[in-house]
């Protein structure tokens, strides 16, 4: 059975010691991967689990504002996804080029971004590459190799805006578990209905099955809605490939917390209504706000590389609702984290046996 760490990983706290990745592992048939969206969007399965009780119940995700209390705060997060992953070609010569932008760096002369080149070995210092299509061409020159195999890349236009050719240009970035290339389906379907904040180069994808109905169903029932902005990054996919948790760490990704957001979470937590966060990235952002001495969330723009594993203590967040997430993960230990470690693999093991669909495109677990 697997162990349940001890210590606290709340940021000021000493890390736990026990925690072993592999602890966090389960058997998954490759064929419950979900390679499509579901035929229509919330039309997904949902999993209710009582964090508490340990209690497991099968539902529809249309079913979500029959478990939900009036009073209820869902927070969501409104990034959206832009078409970070550009194929083109490498000059001179003509042979194929991928750039997956993972983050502005600056502005210089175009602008400068952190990004992943394929093929790498033959993309070194001064490399130039092309991205076209219609009308729109991106050039790019890579300036230097950074850690995990990135590379400084320079982008620029002969003219126009380098935001409009990206969009045109580049493919949605599809998780790598995804073994088929992005469709026009994409565009819509790996993008939230309340997507607003260009930034993420991959979706909060717990938010994936709102649809406006279920958003005015749920208003209705007097469930109460917020959003903040965590922009996703390359570090959603990023392994753990140490041995103990602890040792493992967290890219930094940018957050915007707006003042109204703060005080609908401050008033709800002085009523002892519950915070309900709406995907991992959404239950970062909060867990890394802080706290004034009478209790009030603050509002603020920054950076965090919190990881939440077992043991951490949780102040703001009192629900969640996320998808399946992968073996081994940094999500897996966080949902570990809200609602035990034992509770959670067993919920997954259910998961499996019912044939729930996993991971970005699958269905969704409510946790309360």
């Amino acid at each position: 059975m697997p162990r349940t760490g001890a210590c606290s990983a709340t940021i000021a706290a000493p890390p736990c010691t026990n925690l072993k990745i592999a602890d966090f592992d389960f058997t998954l048939p490759p064929e419950l991967i979900a390679q499509e969206p579901s035929p229509r969007r919330g039309g997904s399965r949902l999993l209710a689990l009582d964090r508490h009780s340990g209690l497991i119940t099968d539902q529809h995700f249309h079913a979500l504002p029959t478990l939900l209390q009036p009073g209820d705060l869902l927070v969501v997060n409104n990034t959206r996804v832009f078409s970070a992953r550009l194929l083109g070609t490498r000059l001179p010569g003509g042979g194929a080029a991928e750039c997956l932008l993972v983050r502005k760096l600056r502005d210089d002369d175009g602008e400068v971004w952190e990004a992943l080149v394929h093929p790498g070995q033959r993309l070194k210092e001064g490399s130039q590459m092309r991205f076209a299509s219609g009308v729109h061409v991106i050039h790019a020159e890579v300036l230097d190799r950074r850690f995990h195999g990135r590379r400084s890349v320079r982008l620029w236009t002969d003219g126009g805006s380098l935001t409009d050719a990206i969009d045109v240009i580049g493919h949605v970035p599809l998780p790598p578990y995804i073994k088929r290339p992005d469709a026009f389906v994409d565009r819509d379907r790996y993008q939230t209905v309340y997507a607003e904040s260009r930034g993420s180069i991959a979706a909060p994808t717990a938010g994936l099955h709102f649809t406006p109905e279920l958003l005015a169903a749920l208003d209705a029932r007097g469930v109460e809605r917020t959003a903040i902005t965590l922009h996703v990054g390359y570090g959603t996919f990023q392994p753990i490939r140490a041995e103990y948790v602890h040792d493992h760490e967290m890219e930094e990704e940018h957050y915007e917390v707006p003042a109204d957001a703060a005080l609908a979470i401050t008033k709800a937590r002085r009523e002892g209504r519950r915070v309900i966060a709406v995907g991992t990235t959404t239950t970062r952002t909060l867990e890394s706000l802080h706290l004034t001495d009478d209790g009030a969330v603050e509002p603020g723009t920054g950076s965090t590389n919190l990881f939440i594993f077992p043991g951490y203590q949780f102040r703001i967040v009192t629900g969640l609702i996320t998808n399946f997430h992968l073996p081994k993960s940094s999500l897996l230990l966080l949902v570990s984290a809200f609602a035990g470690q034992e509770r959670v693999l067993a919920a997954y093991h259910h998961a499996v046996t019912e044939r729930y669909r996993f991971y970005s495109y699958g269905d969704a677990m409510l946790v309360i």
